[in-house]
């Protein structure tokens, strides 16, 4: 049998829920590692911070939450993906310049937070 991978997916902002119309974006870790080279080959490796985000493409709807994420700059996202895995962004403000787009009824959003976690 089958397991679903992908397909039908939820956002809620604080626990309010989104139309979806596109695909969501969350990070997998939270930092990038590189290999830091020595004259010999690999002496290692460093550790950088990933900025926690979640993007998504939602559908404009009459009673979108356009006032909350004007002024919120400490919202909970929860993504839940078809999986059945759920990152939560937590500190979450609306982050780059959001657009309504009038001729299929979509806005893109990017969400960045102070901290994301899988459950």
């Amino acid at each position: 049998m089958a397991k679903r991978v992908a397909g039908i997916c939820y956002i809620k902002v604080d626990g309010e829920q989104l139309e979806v119309s596109g695909g969501i974006e969350v990070p997998l870790l939270e930092v990038k590692r590189e290999a830091v080279m020595g004259l010999a080959g690999p002496a290692g490796m460093k550790e950088t911070a990933l900025e926690p985000y979640v993007k998504l493409s939602a559908i404009f709807m009459p009673d979108f939450p356009l006032d909350k994420l004007q002024t919120n700059t400490d919202m909970t996202i929860t993504a839940e993906l078809a999986n059945g895995k759920v990152y939560t962004l937590s500190g979450a403000f609306l982050a780059g310049e959001s657009s309504a787009k009038g001729e299929d009824g979509t806005t893109e959003l990017q969400f960045s937070g102070k901290r994301g976690q899988w459950q």
